[in-house]
């Protein structure tokens, strides 16, 4: 598709386009709307709000971007929705503006939001994320770069999500999953280093396998979890996904799945 606004497409004023943007028939476009370069709206999609779409996203049909949080603590103001280069945002997902004046729901660069998605205010989703279909994200939700959402999963307020880790489908994930870890299941349960993931990222067998060990430790053992980690720290490599881990579950507030 080469960049033209459609006749039957509504974009305010007081919105700004960038170069070879494509607006289909059907899509509106509000005052504060950032489109970059190369944006291509297919048609019937929404896009209102403080929000901001970096240069070659792609957002298919019916989705509404940057719409008014769901939180009823909502007081006015500006919040905002910032979404990153070629990310795809796929049919009727909704992605949300933050709840307070000032905040801001971030999603990275290349991510795939597929159809029936949700990322709710205030979240923080890094790049290349891949979240399935009807995967939903509750407020303040954290995804670190290349991790996966299984699809109809769901995801609790102020829950982390590590990079490199897969959620599988149907998920309810109540608690932080560590970074480079696979888990799955009600209750959430974490089965061991996302393999196939990690070796995708091209990360090192030795790695791998040190991570593999990291898990051991902390999920096989009776080790309380900051014992654990002093024990990681103490035996293996200081790798820089093995500081990683070690760091993310140090820092988790509502405590990590298991």
């Amino acid at each position: 598709m080469g960049g033209a606004i459609h006749s039957l497409a509504v974009v305010d004023p007081g919105a700004e386009l960038g170069v070879d943007v494509t607006v289909g028939p059907f899509c509106r476009v509000g005052p504060n709307v950032r489109l970059g370069d190369r944006v291509i709206l297919r048609s019937h999609v929404n896009v209102e709000g403080h929000t901001t779409l970096g240069a070659g996203c792609e957002v298919w049909p019916f989705a509404s971007v940057g719409g008014k949080t769901q939180d009823l603590k909502y007081q006015g103001g500006a919040p905002r929705l910032v979404i990153g280069e070629q990310t795809v945002i796929r049919e009727c997902a909704t992605l949300n503006c933050a709840t307070f004046d000032g905040g801001e729901t971030r999603v990275g660069a290349k991510c795939l939001i597929m159809a029936y998605c949700h990322v709710a205010h205030d979240c923080l989703v890094g790049d290349r994320v891949i979240m399935a279909n009807n995967a939903t994200l509750a407020g303040h939700v954290i995804i670190e770069d290349d991790a996966i959402i299984g699809g109809l999963t769901g995801v609790h307020q102020f829950v982390r999500i590590g990079r490199m880790s897969i959620l599988g489908g149907y998920t309810k994930a109540v608690k932080d999953v560590p970074p480079y870890m696979m888990a799955d299941g009600d209750p959430l349960k974490v089965y061991g280093p996302n393999k196939v993931g990690l070796a995708r990222h091209g990360i090192a067998p030795e790695t791998q396998q040190a991570l593999k060990e990291a898990f051991k430790i902390v999920f096989r053992t009776d080790l309380t979890t900051a014992k654990a980690l002093e024990r990681i720290e103490a035996e293996l490599a200081p790798l820089p996904e093995i500081r990683n881990f070690v760091e993310f579950v140090r820092q988790s507030e509502r405590g990590i799945a298991k």
